[in-house]
């Protein structure tokens, strides 16, 4: 059935997002299963005059491939999409799928071996995107697996969809530019800052953000976003954190992840679920010990954990760290063969201080 929404999402990755300019190279990623949102991006693709390329994928497939795969054959990177890395102008990828625990029972080396191998688009896809050569943005299909995982039906979380990536509105674009200017105050302030304190019932953790540079998200990298993130000084974090909401990699829960950190290292590590998981991601290589990303999330459209990175990482009210690789637009230096984000529940009894200064209470700025 036609949804207008689903148009007025396409139109914003296109037009809003990433920008397209006639003859750009625009690569349209997704899983069969969101076949309507191709097509509509498509679509808006031919109408901004740029060149589409569809790269479709299947999970049965990627299933296949991670069991049956040798060796040789893992570390076999297709020279197509390395061409596309390369080479491409835009990236727009299109979540979604049929089950939520597709990968539960692959084993978790298998899983880090391939994501070792394809570090060398990931690198690609970062470096050109910081120099300005290569526009991306990801956004979200509503479907079956993930209502359900949510606990919705399908209706309510379309509509909890479109109402987080504002495409419920009229002016979607209307609306992210407003969230935009809201969060370069914050940028502009943080500008030469250099030490952050964070207290709270769930965290006791300082880092150093000097050097570092703030980025303003708000919908032109993920869709729907809604944070300001940097990269902390590697070697700097020290203290506790523990992690409100499970975090799902290669199809497993992870929950009750507890990490504490001395000089920017990982040194404890313990989860209540797949604990064995959090581990081998923690091992995948040096850098997958150290933080790549903090961030603050601002959209308070995003009320609710649904078990998707995507939406929940920006929830109005918390904070996230991604181990792993950092960006480097940010000033961050770590390289890993990963970046898996963790988020903390900051809206109860929790601060924020910026050499020294109150700058964020229960889940709220105060500058």
């Amino acid at each position: 059935m036609y949804d207008i929404r689903l148009q007025r999402l396409a139109d914003v990755l296109v037009n809003y997002s990433t920008e397209v300019k006639p003859g750009e190279w625009v690569g349209i990623l997704g899983d069969v299963s969101v076949l309507p949102a191709l097509r509509a991006v498509y679509e808006a693709v031919l109408k901004a005059g740029g060149y589409p390329t569809l790269l479709m994928s299947d999970d049965y497939m990627i299933r296949s491939f991670l069991r049956e795969a040798n060796d040789d054959q893992m570390a076999w990177l297709d020279p197509a999409l390395t061409r596309y890395y390369k080479e491409g102008d835009v990236y727009i990828r299109v979540g979604g799928g049929t089950n939520t625990r597709a990968m539960s029972n692959i084993p978790p080396k298998r899983l880090q071996q391939v994501m070792a191998k394809r570090r060398e688009w990931l690198d690609i896809r970062l470096e050109r995107s910081a120099k300005g050569e290569f526009k991306w943005v990801g956004t979200w299909y509503p479907n079956e697996a993930s209502a359900q995982e949510a606990n919705m039906s399908l209706e309510e979380y379309a509509e909890f969809v479109y109402g987080a990536t504002f495409c419920d509105r009229e002016d979607p674009v209307a609306a992210w530019r407003e969230l935009s200017a809201m969060q370069q105050q914050k940028v502009d302030w943080l500008k030469g800052k250099k030490q952050v304190v964070l207290k709270g019932p769930n965290i006791d953790l300082s880092l150093s953000i000097e050097g570092r540079t703030f980025i303003n998200s708000d919908g032109r990298r993920n869709m729907p976003s809604g944070e300001i993130f940097t990269g902390p000084v590697e070697d700097s974090v020290n203290g506790w954190v523990r992690f409100s909401y499970p975090t799902i990699v290669g199809g497993r829960a992870v929950s009750g992840i507890e990490l504490r950190f001395e000089n920017g290292r990982v040194v404890e590590a313990s989860a209540e679920q797949n604990e064995e998981l959090l581990i081998a991601q923690l091992d995948t290589d040096a850098g997958a010990r150290y933080l790549g990303e903090f961030a603050i999330g601002t959209n308070f459209g995003i009320n609710r954990f649904t078990g998707n990175i995507l939406f929940d990482e920006k929830i109005g009210g918390t904070v996230h760290m991604a181990v792993g690789k950092g960006y480097p637009e940010t000033g961050s230096k770590n390289d890993s063969a990963i970046h898996w984000d963790m988020i903390c529940d900051m809206r109860e009894d929790s601060e924020i201080h910026i050499d020294g200064e109150l700058f964020y209470r229960n889940g709220e700025f105060v500058v």
